[in-house]
């Protein structure tokens, strides 16, 4: 069912003083035939819900010490937690019974792996994973909460430049095999595509016969809110001083529909106070995944030295969750910012709902964002390459892969089918660095081939 539509014009402190458009009555135009760079995906902290006001208006961005432009949601502002490799610590690791002691939230399992390879081998890594225990069989019905949000686009003068709605891609995004059943080789009948990877992940652990083991999404649209965005916003810089940045470019995607490239600082602060908003309203609920849904709206980091061109260019979705302190059990709600893509925008056909099947894989696999890994180096680097992570975010080895999307075509209501490219994700077994127990022995998902070996240890620092 869907809530109410509402309009949230929040502008106010960070554009009061910014006087007549210097466009002299010309017609804004777009600034970009296609995005600035290449898509890609984020880390994001925790947020503390109680650190954030959802009536307030923009105030003055702060540009976190030691970014640059090329550093996007590392630092991310707006309570974020502290403390932990990527700024965020979570002390809650012990599972009972598909319910972790301490927390107020989705259902989850825990397990462990033992690095097979590499400076930690032997060492045990524990895990939690969205849903049930896999040995235990079962469905696990996940409720699947979706803001969509567009955006009215403003003149430097605060008038209308255009208004970019998401209601085009709601019903392909509801159609989608996110949340619409295909046939998989993990599965013996017709299931959605997360689900599909975590049976194919965790195979060998499966119980022959009824009942069998999924964990499903049950989507629906619970809001959808139009947000004012200025022209140009106030950043405070470490050094003190203060610029004024656009806080906004666009252009026109091959299908006509309108791209945003968006300042991920004033993004930011939007998300922050949306999703805040909608936990407050009870659209956004503990036990669920909570998705906010864009129209190609794709990130970008400040330019310092040329506030008026976009620095580091395109996120296109990240996962995270909101908790409240100064409760117990803690709340936490699973939350998620993800972009629909129009194609021809992006290569390795990035398009329509890749943004959204990475993040919600990884929601299943890393719910709270601190499931370790042993350092691994992301694929088709050198082997001297340091460009190395450390976590079990799924989709983040494949995402910089020629074939990193695996097309699936599927009826969609009143229209055509559709052929939707979710991206392949990496198992567990790949992680470890070792011989995969995952269906067929792989180490990708759907296409086995993605990744035809175990991940290779992060190169030592000498």
């Amino acid at each position: 069912m869907r809530g109410s539509v509402s309009s949230l014009m929040l502008w106010g402190v960070a554009v009061a003083f910014y006087g007549p458009t210097f466009l002299c009555g010309q017609t804004q135009r777009d600034d970009f035939a296609t995005p600035p760079g290449a898509a890609g995906y984020v880390s994001a902290a925790a947020v503390d819900a109680t650190q954030i006001d959802p009536n307030a208006a923009i105030p003055t961005l702060i540009m976190p010490p030691g970014s640059d432009s090329s550093t996007i949601f590392l630092n991310p502002t707006l309570g974020r937690g502290s403390g932990g490799p990527m700024g965020y610590s979570n002390p809650f690791t012990s599972n009972n019974g598909g319910n972790i002691l301490g927390l107020t939230t989705a259902p989850t399992f825990g397990g462990a792996f033992e690095a097979q390879a590499g400076p930690n081998t032997g060492t045990l890594y524990p895990y939690t994973i969205l849903g049930n225990a896999p040995a235990a069989g079962n469905t696990t019905n996940i409720p699947t909460y979706i803001d969509e949000v567009s955006w009215t686009l403003l003149n430097e003068n605060g008038s209308v430049f255009k208004t970019v709605h998401f209601a085009p891609f709601e019903t392909l995004t509801l159609s989608s095999p996110n949340f619409q059943d295909a046939s998989y080789s993990s599965s013996p009948s017709p299931t959605q595509f997360a689900d599909a990877i975590q049976r194919a992940e965790f195979y060998q652990s499966l119980i022959p016969g009824p009942p069998p083991w999924h964990t499903r999404l049950v989507p629906s649209v619970v809001h959808d809110v139009n947000i004012a965005v200025p022209y140009l916003v106030n950043v405070l810089l470490p050094n003190g001083s203060i610029i004024r940045a656009r806080s906004y470019f666009t252009g026109t995607a091959p299908d006509g529909s309108t791209f945003v490239l968006m300042l991920n600082l004033l993004f930011n602060f939007y998300f922050g106070n949306e999703v805040v908003s909608q936990i407050v309203s009870g659209a956004f609920q503990t036990d669920a995944i909570n998705v906010t849904a864009f129209p190609n709206t794709f990130l970008f980091s400040l330019n310092v030295n040329n506030p008026n061109v976009p620095g580091g260019c395109c996120v296109l979705g990240f996962h995270t969750y909101f908790f409240q302190t100064g409760t117990q059990p803690q709340p936490r709600w699973l939350t998620l910012y993800e972009s629909w893509i129009s194609p021809g925008l992006f290569g390795a056909d990035f398009q329509d709902v890749t943004a959204l099947s990475h993040e919600v894989s990884e929601t299943f696999n890393d719910p709270f964002l601190n499931n370790a890994t042993p350092s691994w180096q992301f694929p088709g680097q050198p082997p001297t390459s340091m460009v190395c992570q450390s976590n079990l975010e799924t989709g983040d080895p494949i995402e910089v892969l020629p074939n990193a999307t695996y097309p699936i075509s599927l009826p969609v209501k009143g229209g055509p089918p559709y052929t939707f490219h979710p991206q392949n994700e990496a198992l567990v077994p790949w992680f470890a660095m070792g011989a995969s127990n995952a269906l067929d022995g792989a180490f990708s998902y759907p296409n086995t081939t993605v990744l035809p070996h175990a991940a290779i240890p992060c190169p030592l620092i000498k």
